[in-house]
């Protein structure tokens, strides 16, 4: 029995949400941290995933098929077939590079966050003005 993936696990606080290197996609990475620890069904992965849509969740899942990132697999459970997704050897090799960019967000989380603020206040002010 696989642990369950908590639903906080991408919360509007991570770091992968500030992170301005991308891997693929807005949502390739956090699905390749979805995937970090073995397979996963599309219902597992929508419980972190819920601000993304199943249309939009879908659509990332075969772009990260497509590059080889990942592999699904349909698997006949007699009474019902389910697919699961899980990382291949190039989707693991993301797992590292990723890792740096989290830990670089986590050091610079407030500089991040203000240079937003800051931009936004311009911004409203300049719309305003």
């Amino acid at each position: 029995m696989r642990k369950p993936l908590p639903a906080d696990m991408f919360d509007e606080l991570c770091p992968s949400s500030l992170n301005p290197i991308r891997f693929g996609d807005k949502w390739a990475a956090l699905i390749i941290r979805c995937l970090e620890d073995g397979p996963r069904r599309f219902s597992e992965l929508r419980v972190p995933l819920s601000r993304v849509t199943p249309k939009v969740l879908t659509q990332s899942l075969r772009s990260l098929e497509r590059d080889g990132l990942i592999t699904r697999t349909v698997l006949d459970a007699r009474a019902t077939a389910h697919v699961e997704y899980e990382l291949t050897a190039l989707g693991r090799s993301m797992l590292e590079p990723m890792a740096v960019a989290c830990a670089w967000v986590a050091e610079h989380w407030d500089q991040l966050l203000d240079a937003r603020e800051a931009y936004d206040r311009a911004l409203r002010l300049d719309r305003a003005g």
